[in-house]
């Protein structure tokens, strides 16, 4: 790694990889402030949660609204929807690259979680505990299996269908018209990711009138949440270096041009 002796900030920049140093931290290619770096955390921290928890919950149906409007959706539709304006925070502080790195470890720990649940209901219990949690565990979440796999099917292509329309609507409009990447790309992910999900993980199982109820039910949730999590999208900067497909703001670019960082 090359070293500079000042950056732009006055301050040493020496491009260590993974570390902090100054203002700034860096990871080959990529180098972000620390304000930067706490919001792609917070970010990716957050996305996975939400999804971890949305395959959990999904296992129960519930019927919403008055009798005379009431609706079948699926509970993890209750916080499953904020992963797609997530993942637009994650593509505007981190980089088309880092976006689908994040899409795709997500996947990959739903599929562990659903072989922990599978692993936990197929062990003996303790026959001393006597509890409703001993004798139903399985049942109730052994079906996390097939949801957890329509789950990671659907979100990984329909956020990777995110990804791509977010990065066009970025190459042809920059950095401005913030609100419209998050309700372009959502616009095409989410009903992408409502279809897919419910006729893979409810196919065979659930009348034909509610999983078209429930696949109705999502894309409604889904889009209204993605409009009242627009503003989320202002408030983490836009400071990555260009770079490998990445939507890098110009100081970003001007810091690392300055620092001597190789890629």
């Amino acid at each position: 790694m090359n070293v500079a002796d000042v950056g732009e900030s006055g301050l040493p920049t020496d491009k260590v990889q993974g570390r902090f140093r100054g203002d700034e931290v860096t990871a080959d290619p990529y180098v972000f402030t620390r304000r930067a770096a706490r919001w792609l955390l917070i970010s990716v921290s957050a996305y996975v949660a939400c999804s971890l928890m949305a395959n959990v919950m999904s296992v129960k149906i519930l019927r919403v609204g008055p009798d005379w409007a009431s609706f079948s959706v699926d509970a993890g539709t209750f916080t499953y929807p904020l992963t797609f304006t997530l993942r637009d925070m994650i593509h505007k502080v981190g980089g088309k690259a880092i976006s689908r790195i994040v899409i795709l470890a997500a996947g990959a720990l739903n599929v562990v979680l659903a072989l922990g649940m599978w692993v936990t209901s197929v062990l003996p219990g303790d026959p001393a505990v006597i509890s409703g949690a001993q004798e139903h565990f399985g049942d109730v979440l052994a079906p996390v299996t097939r949801i957890v796999l329509a789950s990671v099917v659907a979100q990984v292509l329909a956020e990777l269908a995110d990804t791509e329309v977010y990065q066009r609507f970025v190459d042809r409009f920059g950095h401005r018209i913030q609100w419209g990447r998050v309700v372009t790309s959502n616009a095409v992910s989410i009903p992408l990711d409502s279809i897919l999900f419910v006729v893979i993980a409810f196919g065979g199982q659930i009348p034909l009138t509610v999983a078209v109820s429930i696949i109705w039910a999502n894309i409604a949730v889904k889009g209204l949440t993605t409009l009242v999590s627009v503003p989320l999208i202002y408030l983490v900067p836009e400071e990555v270096q260009a770079g490998n497909g990445s939507t890098g703001s110009g100081a970003a670019r001007n810091r690392a041009a300055g620092s001597g960082a190789i890629r």
